[in-house]
């Protein structure tokens, strides 16, 4: 196998050099409405390896950002938990094979942090890929959530574009009981 950075041949999807050297997060926090969004990387620097995750390396990289790079981030913030908070992921519906956000909470989850999974579903299986915010807008993707309610949780995507899906996913935690400290997603897509 090669490294999808550097090309070079590596037992890794992405060798330990690149993974030192190239991918260290910068961290940014943006509001989606009254909700702290927090992303691991501006998308143009990941952008060629999340836009694979259709392709058969998907998996390993999604694989890769969950262990390597999410996992970190909430162990540090679990350090100060004095009780549980559960990972949600956006809309952990197969597709190509496997649910990226599934992947991202199954191999980030830590300690007193477990995943719910397949929790939030979209009953709309509309893709925003390329489409402006006035599209989002008219066609939600009509979340239902089944878990418990009186819980706290870290919502999990890949990507935040507009915004207008983790508002929505956001909004249907909320009516159900469901307190979202904040979002964490691997890639913010603002510019």
């Amino acid at each position: 196998m090669r490294c999808l950075s550097c090309r070079k041949f590596s037992g890794k999807v992405i060798c330990e050099r690149c993974h030192t050297q190239l991918m260290k997060p910068t961290v940014s926090t943006r509001k989606v409405g009254t909700l702290d969004v927090i992303s691991l990387f501006p998308y143009r620097t990941i952008a060629p390896l999340l836009l694979r995750k259709h392709g058969p390396a998907g998996y390993r990289i999604y694989r890769y950002f969950a262990k390597r790079q999410i996992a970190p981030f909430l162990e540090a913030f679990a350090e100060g938990l004095d009780e549980q908070v559960w990972l949600i992921g956006i809309d952990e519906f197969p597709a190509s094979g496997y649910a990226h956000t599934a992947v991202l909470t199954r191999y980030g989850r830590v300690g007193k942090m477990p995943n719910l999974s397949a929790a939030l579903v979209a009953k709309n299986r509309v893709n925003y890929a390329g489409k402006t915010l006035r599209y989002r807008l008219a066609h939600p993707r009509n979340f239902h959530y089944r878990g418990p309610s009186g819980i706290r949780a870290v919502l999990i995507d890949d990507i935040v574009t507009t915004g207008t899906t983790l508002r929505e996913a956001y909004s249907v935690l909320n009516n159900s009981g469901v307190e979202v400290l904040f979002a964490l997603t691997l890639a913010d897509a603002r510019e």
